[in-house]
């Protein structure tokens, strides 16, 4: 059995390519009446979302706020084609199921067409449309490309028997409803393992004396933040490390990745130079992420925001310190100091204080070598399974596309 139809030709547009024969198109304009009515402030309000369509704006999390004046926003009805002008290239279009009002921003269609309104909204929001979408926005700043008016209304709209798009719709309900469900499954371990990867941070550091961090540091090496004004870089210049530059648990930053400074501003900071081996924690609003300096970067220097931690090595094991500072306990501790400030900022004497589990070195180097070993193996299978959620999701845009453009016979299979 064949799961094509028997016949296909080309649509005549390139971003939908061959089309069962007997499926057909129509323009927009046809279906749809482009309707703009305000003055309903008490409805519901909806917003239109490249992941979900149309919903109840309070449903999911989106930072645009609602206006005081609610008169200026959208009416709409259900099977009404609702499309944010700028980010339609993106997919944020849908066919409403619910009455409620819009940004007034948006562009709102009345129907005027007897077609199923759950095949349209599969074929709206399909990757192929999204591309058709693309082509015809224009660019007005970085990530914005409004649609064309006059392009979007002669859109062709890709029509099958009416008992087909029925079927299409019941089979896309169907099977993405079980593709989402594996993958919210999927989600959920995902979020299970990273709480064990805490967890197991945490109770690997439980239960041994502590000391200020401060005490583990050289003494001739003190603690201290680095460059308040590092300028305009400086080819050739002196590199220095920001929070932005910090990106994993111990990890040094590539050093030609760094930004650089004059040679006359970074020897009026002689205090901050790094030596290989130091640590460097953020502080200030981007507080908390933790560098392990590699020998390539001795002589750098570092901003007002990070915070040199030269370790003595005879008392305490470096990776061990890492793991303590990126510890649910040392989390917490600082959540606890900075409470109720009115901007939650990390400061050098508050990190000078964070409790540091101590145990003897040999100790500390078994707990860090655990740990480096348990995380990974966390870590392995939190990028496994982000790996089938993201196969997952290509399977359902690829399903949608298939389906929406004809190039399995839905009759078929469903």
């Amino acid at each position: 059995m064949s799961l094509r139809y028997s016949k296909y030709v080309d649509s005549g547009v390139p971003w939908l390519g061959d089309v069962p024969a007997h499926w057909t198109t129509r323009p927009l304009w046809s279906m749809f009446e482009r309707i703009k009515d305000v003055g309903h402030p008490d409805e519901q309000m909806l917003s239109v979302f490249r992941d979900y369509g149309v919903v109840t704006k309070d449903s999911r999390d989106n930072i645009n706020k609602t206006a005081e004046n609610r008169n200026i926003y959208q009416l709409v009805h259900p099977g009404w084609l609702v499309t944010n002008r700028m980010k339609a290239w993106q997919g944020s279009v849908g066919i409403s199921s619910l009455r409620g009002i819009v940004s007034g921003h948006y562009i709102c269609f009345a129907p005027r067409h007897d077609a199923d309104s759950r095949y349209l909204n599969w074929l709206f929001r399909s990757p192929p449309y999204a591309a058709g979408y693309a082509l015809q926005s224009r660019g007005v700043r970085i990530g914005q490309a409004e649609i064309d008016n006059d392009l979007y209304r002669v859109m062709p709209v890709l029509l099958p028997p009416i008992e087909e798009q029925c079927a299409i719709a019941d089979y896309l309900d169907r099977e993405t409803a079980r593709i989402d469900t594996l993958i919210e499954e999927q989600q959920r371990l995902i979020d299970m393992l990273r709480e064990r990867r805490i967890a197991t941070i945490a109770e690997a550091l439980d239960g041994h004396e502590v000391t200020h961090l401060r005490r583990l540091v050289d003494s001739k090496r003190p603690m201290t933040y680095g460059i308040l004004q590092a300028g305009e870089p400086v080819e050739g210049g002196i590199v220095y490390i920001g929070p932005s530059d910090i990106v994993g648990e111990g990890m040094s930053p590539d050093k030609d990745a760094l930004r650089t400074t004059a040679p006359e501003i970074a020897s009026a900071y002689q205090r901050s130079v790094l030596a290989g081996g130091d640590v460097v924690v953020s502080i200030g609003p981007a507080y908390g992420k933790v560098a392990v300096v590699s020998e390539d970067l001795a002589g750098a220097n570092l901003t007002q925001d990070t915070v040199r931690v030269a370790l003595r090595p005879d008392i305490v094991d470096t990776r061990f310190v890492v793991w303590a500072l990126l510890s649910r306990q040392t989390a917490e501790y600082w959540d606890y100091q900075i409470m109720g400030a009115t901007f939650r900022r990390l400061n050098l004497g508050t990190l000078a204080r964070t409790p540091i589990p101590f145990p003897p070195i040999d100790e500390q180097r078994r707990i860090a070598h655990y740990l480096d070993e348990q995380t990974a193996k966390i870590d392995t299978l939190i990028r496994e399974t982000e790996r089938f959620i993201e196969l997952a999701r290509e399977r359902r845009a690829a399903l949608i596309t298939a389906a929406v453009t004809g190039q399995i016979n839905i009759l078929e299979v469903a």
